[in-house]
């Protein structure tokens, strides 16, 4: 299965709540950071949701 690069570009201040949990619940806490998810669906939707703030990239 697909792996999935995903960094946190974009501080998290003055955004909405559940953009903020969506960002958390993805592992990422700090702009810079990175972690590798299996590419799922439940993954594809969270990475839609708030891809403004994020990098994604294939791993």
């Amino acid at each position: 299965m697909a792996k999935l690069k995903v960094t946190l570009e974009k501080s998290l201040i003055g955004r909405k709540k559940d953009h903020i949990t969506t960002v958390n619940t993805l592992g990422l806490r700090k702009i810079g950071k990175s972690v590798i998810h299996e590419d799922t669906p439940q993954i594809r939707g969270m990475v839609n949701k708030v891809s403004y703030l994020l990098k994604v990239e294939e791993a």
